[in-house]
């Protein structure tokens, strides 16, 4: 599905749909097509926003989860947006876990999966090897249960990404401000309901990660995803939108949606 991305007041995001209003929140090395099987799901139902992380134009001195966090709250300012339900992935479950404590009144529910802000295992322990395509393809494959997963398409991109020292510098800056950042001591006071879905065998936020965000916040359920690693919301879309779908149905039936 090809996106119509919208480029105004200094955001480029993806906006289709209305109703009650859904922020999708990418990861790190995300892009906003990571999101098209929920896009094209919620769409008819639901307000869906996918803004682009300016994770490589931001100033670098601002560069890191709160400054995500921070601009996150503009582009809903901008948007006129003053009560949302957030989902994020990887990092992007780590901004809305910061936006959240930041800004409590303007979040109705919170949806997150592979989120880090407890613990992730980073993308290498070392700096990611520029044009090394095998190397790329070993750690892009991490993300998925089934390794086929992983299509040429991706591996590009991120080689790409990679093959640029000056976008490297910023994902190392990004990845560490996210390791600084750890979220234990405020999640417990984080009061809207949260819905954590999970692939059993997360490789980078593993399985003891979502059990731990389960006891450390008040409202949550969580939910697995058999065969699947950290982006279930590609690797297993349809089962993904399931939970996601009865989830949002359990929230109106208690009137926070």
């Amino acid at each position: 599905m090809a996106l119509n991305v919208i480029e105004e007041g200094g955001f480029q995001y993806v906006e289709a749909g209305s109703g009650e209003p859904i922020v999708l929140l990418h990861g790190l090395f995300g892009a906003l097509s990571n999101w098209n099987h929920v896009l094209d799901h919620f769409k008819d139902r639901y307000r869906i926003l996918i803004p682009l992380m300016p994770i490589y134009t931001m100033p670098i001195i601002n560069l890191g989860v709160r400054g995500l966090a921070d601009f996150i709250h503009d582009f809903l300012v901008y948007k006129k947006l003053d009560r949302v339900t957030l989902l994020g992935n990887s990092l992007g479950g780590h901004v809305a876990l910061v936006y959240v404590t930041r800004h409590p009144e303007r979040v109705k529910a919170m949806v997150l999966t592979g989120s880090s802000g407890l613990y992730e295992k980073a993308f290498g322990d070392t700096y990611p090897k520029r044009g090394d395509r095998d190397y790329i393809r070993e750690k892009v494959s991490m993300t998925f249960y089934d390794p086929a997963v992983a299509t040429d398409e991706l591996v590009d991109e991120v080689l790409n990404t990679t093959n640029d020292r000056a976008k490297v510098l910023r994902i190392l800056t990004m990845a560490k401000s996210a390791i600084r950042h750890n979220m234990r001591k405020d999640i417990p006071n984080i009061q809207c309901p949260v819905c954590l879905i999970w692939g059993k065998q997360d490789g980078v936020t593993p399985p003891n990660v979502a059990e731990e965000f389960h006891q450390l916040l008040p409202d949550s359920e969580l939910h697995w995803i058999d065969q699947c690693a950290h982006a279930a919301m590609m690797e297993h879309p349809q089962e993904f939108n399931q939970i996601l779908d009865a989830y949002l149905q359990r929230l109106k039936q208690r009137n926070i949606l």
